[in-house]
């Protein structure tokens, strides 16, 4: 009950209990002050005309009551003068809650003769010594707010609501409970008219802060090597997660933890690296891998910690460079467009007619992509170059690397026409990359399908690594013996149309429809008929002929030839399974002039599916000497651009008039 001003309101007597059959004897009726009398109407309430004083116990005041009370008597409540302390006495009232809620759930029967016994369920009271009742304030401090409710608590009587220890039992225990709060009240527990809560600590350790990483989905740090499935076995449950950090419960095994250390204490007395048992090193070829169906380093598990979607992003590129000895000063443009936020997982990078210093080419490769990758492939044909390059982390889940080659020109001393494939096992999905320079003419079009069905009947892949599914391949054509297969290169199909014609379209507009182009693309109308990349698809195309150009200039062709622009270089793609490869970015980069051919390029979603460890592992190799000599360009790359910047800012021009 509260006043209108939000406080709660005191009464003179706070006992209403309810008897029955016999359990309260004959009260004789003692006279203090002014007796208590009878209202009208024999309802049994009792209006005390005046507070009982402050030197009166609960129980003399309870004696007051006549002999003829019967049963369901109540006291009414009289409303005293206001208080003195309206602050102390609000925050006696938020302690009421408490008490109520500590009572309600409280089952266990508990002796409240026991001050230690009484406290909060919120831990906010750990600070009161509750002092034993005294005699001489009871009845003052029964008059504090709510000390004991109208009705009996359920947990201290029995199924009908009896009293156990009848009205001297009441008494006792009201008077405690009043002395308890009485005490709290007059500033034990809040001295300075200040509430105290005692400090709330958390039921287990707080975890430590990680250490930032690159890549949520390549974090290696504190993961423990899931290779053996024994692990699982030493787990213990009382051992769970203290936070979602990379802390894995699987350390506390027979020696490798104790209970009286967190998994976060414990393995940092390691390292930030994976701890490995001895007999697990004993144990594990990293060249052959396990036979574990569980657990395997090519696992569900292990892809599901690097991948948690099961995606792999895959850049793929062609160019022909027309064989010309100088490069583009930057490759950012080309390996690394801006459209999308995040660089690519893999990247492969085919060339037709390359420069002559290959191994310069390679370099430039690794110094543009930086330390985050590592090549991890690389083969030629002639002049035919094709290069993978691998996120550093994900080196030790891709199997041996091999490579085929096939020759369509055999006149030629020099192989200009011909195609270079490369393969390897990611995981337990395979991957096929072809590059190809088919014959080249406008009407040549059934030579270059001749090449095309060459290509595919003379790559002898795969040789060592395993097929992930023979009952899907065919001997007579490479690609259906791979899950993803992508085939890119200069294949030199042409627009049927004069060049007037397509000059007109792509003049009409900036913002061309490409569509009234491809309407004439041979390689569209070949396709469409199943004569050429069958089961192939390819991204929409919303970018200009790639081909031909003047060196070091945005037109086309200004020679007496007067070539047509085409669509000669192409990226196109095949899988097993359906929806496998999701096509993100199909686009070219006009940016590079150094050939009359424009760098084309396709980023790819791939779905990669768990393996098992019976396949050759490549074992971490790749090419460790491009990759210092890149890391080294890089950096000195960066710091001639700084001093550049610092000597521009420290120059002067002095005038001479």
């Amino acid at each position: 009950m509260s006043t209108p001003n939000g406080f709660p309101q005191h009464s003179g007597a706070c006992v209403t209990r309810s008897m029955e059959g016999g359990a309260v004897q004959d009260l004789h009726a003692k006279k203090a002050g002014k007796a208590a009398k009878k209202e009208a109407g024999g309802n049994g309430v009792l209006t005390f005309e005046d507070p009982p004083s402050v030197g009166t116990s609960l129980n003399e005041t309870l004696k007051l009551l006549p002999a003829e009370l019967k049963a369901n008597m109540k006291i009414k409540s009289i409303t005293p003068r206001p208080p003195r302390k309206p602050r102390l006495e609000r925050a006696a009232s938020l302690d009421e809650k408490s008490w109520r809620k500590w009572r309600r759930f409280r089952t266990s029967q508990e002796s409240l003769t026991d001050p230690n016994e009484t406290s909060s369920s919120n831990g906010s009271l750990q600070e009161a010594s509750l002092s034993p009742p005294i005699r001489g304030r009871a009845s003052h401090q029964c008059c504090q707010p709510n000390s004991l409710h109208s009705s009996p608590d359920p947990s201290e009587d029995g199924p009908v609501g009896k009293s156990r220890g009848g009205t001297s039992e009441l008494g006792k225990r009201a008077s405690e409970i009043s002395s308890a709060f009485g005490g709290l009240l007059r500033g034990k527990a809040f001295a300075g008219g200040k509430p105290r809560l005692s400090q709330i600590m958390p039921a287990r350790p707080l975890p430590p802060v990680e250490l930032s990483a690159a890549s949520h989905t390549l974090r290696t740090a504190n993961r423990i090597d899931w290779d053996h499935a024994d692990y699982r076995h030493h787990s213990q449950p009382k051992f769970g997660r203290v936070s979602s950090s990379l802390s894995d419960t699987r350390l506390h095994g027979n020696g490798m933890g104790c209970d009286s250390c967190s998994t976060d204490s414990m393995k940092s007395t390691f390292s930030l690296l994976t701890p490995i048992r001895s007999k697990d090193v004993r144990s594990r070829s990293y060249l052959e891998g396990s036979l574990l169906a569980s657990g395997a380093l090519l696992g569900a598990e292990e892809l599901s910690r690097y991948f948690p979607d099961r995606n792999v992003g895959i850049f793929v590129a062609t160019w022909n460079m027309q064989g010309q000895k100088e490069l583009p000063v930057n490759l950012d443009d080309f390996l690394l467009p801006t459209d999308p936020d995040y660089a690519q997982d893999m990247y492969v990078i085919g060339v037709q007619e390359g420069c002559p210093d290959r191994r310069e080419w390679e370099i430039r490769l690794q110094e543009t992509l930086g330390p985050h990758y590592v090549m991890l492939y690389s083969a030629a044909h002639g002049v035919l170059y094709m290069s993978v390059f691998i996120r550093r982390d994900l080196i030790w889940f891709c199997s041996e690397v091999e490579y085929a080659t096939v020759t369509t020109r055999i006149v030629s001393q020099i192989k200009t026409k011909g195609a270079l494939g490369i393969c390897f096992t990611f995981f337990g999905t395979s991957f096929l990359f072809i590059t190809s320079h088919f014959t080249s003419g406008d009407s040549k079009v059934n030579e270059r399908k001749l090449d095309y069905n060459k290509t595919i009947q003379a790559l002898t892949l795969p040789k060592n690594v395993p097929d992930t599914n023979p009952y899907r391949s065919c001997s007579s054509d490479v690609t259906t013996r791979f899950d993803e297969v992508f085939w890119f290169g200069d294949f030199n199909f042409r627009l049927n149309k004069d060049r007037e014609t397509v000059d007109s379209i792509l003049n009409q507009n900036p913002e061309t429809d490409i569509s009234k182009l491809l309407a004439y693309d041979q390689l569209t109308s070949e396709m469409s008929r199943g004569s050429i990349f069958k089961g192939f698809q390819e991204a929409d195309i919303h970018f200009r002929p790639s081909y031909k150009f003047d060196i070091g200039k945005d037109s086309y062709d200004t020679t007496s030839k007067q070539r047509t622009p085409s669509y000669t270089d192409r990226v196109v793609y095949r899988s097993r399974y359906k929806d496998d490869i999701h096509a993100v970015k199909y686009s070219s980069c006009p940016v590079i002039r150094t050939s009359d051919h424009r760098p084309v390029f396709a980023l790819f979603r791939v779905k990669v599916r768990p393996g098992r460890d019976n396949i050759p592992l490549a074992a971490g190799q790749f090419d460790r000497e491009l990759y210092l000599i890149g890391i080294k360009r890089r950096i000195t790359r960066e710091l001639q651009k700084r001093q550049e910047q610092k000597d521009q800012k420290s120059s002067s021009i002095c005038s001479i008039s």
